[in-house]
């Protein structure tokens, strides 16, 4: 069973009626005990880093997720909480993969926040994007990035620059678009995660 980090810092209504229609079953993760109970792991996030890392610390998940050995799936805000560093608020986050979440702004031409359907480009042996064309839309919507490293990034968008649009390293995956607002592609990378072990 999936569950789901419940921080309030999710728009996880969205998801769970994602889930719902794809019949995946999933609970809400409310305190560091209730982890256990799960095959694998969702952070949900819409809105502010810095807010986001405070609430998972005083939650006392801050300290636990970094420990899982089981998938973990961090979606927007959920993924830049993988990364060491935000330049929004300057913020310390989890620090699981040593990379940094950046601002667009200065660095593209592009109208910021990047709102809207963009190509994701991945290579094959990702199961997170099994059965899913290598040049599929998503839907985004952030005004902040993960910057582009081959080692971790598991697929990109390019939007004025090339950014991370998927992260993985070891157990943990990221996507900076939303699934559950991205149609059959975005249900089929659910799909993957949920048969992740």
């Amino acid at each position: 069973m999936t569950g789901i980090i419940n921080y309030g810092a999710g728009n996880i209504f969205s998801l769970t009626a994602a889930l719902d229609r794809l019949g995946i079953p999933y609970g809400m993760v409310n305190t560091q005990d209730e982890l256990i109970a799960y095959d694998r792991i969702i952070i949900p996030g819409v809105g502010h880093a810095g807010a986001a890392m405070r609430k998972l610390q005083a939650s006392g998940l801050a300290a636990s997720i970094g420990q899982l050995t089981k998938p973990v799936l961090g979606i927007c805000v959920g993924m830049q909480l993988l990364t060491a560093y935000s330049e929004e608020g300057n913020s310390s986050l989890l620090n699981i993969v040593p990379l940094k979440t950046l601002h667009f702004e200065n660095r593209i031409s592009e109208k910021v926040p990047h709102i809207g359907w963009n190509q994701v480009f991945h290579e094959n042996g990702f199961a997170l994007f099994a059965n899913i064309k290598k040049d599929a839309y998503f839907y985004f919507v952030h005004s902040y990035f993960i910057e582009y490293n081959a080692t971790f990034t598991a697929a990109f968008t390019d939007y004025g620059l090339k950014f991370s649009a998927s992260l993985q390293d070891r157990n943990f995956y990221g996507v900076q678009f939303h699934p559950e607002k991205s149609g059959e592609a975005g249900e089929q990378l659910l799909l993957n995660f949920s048969n992740l072990y």
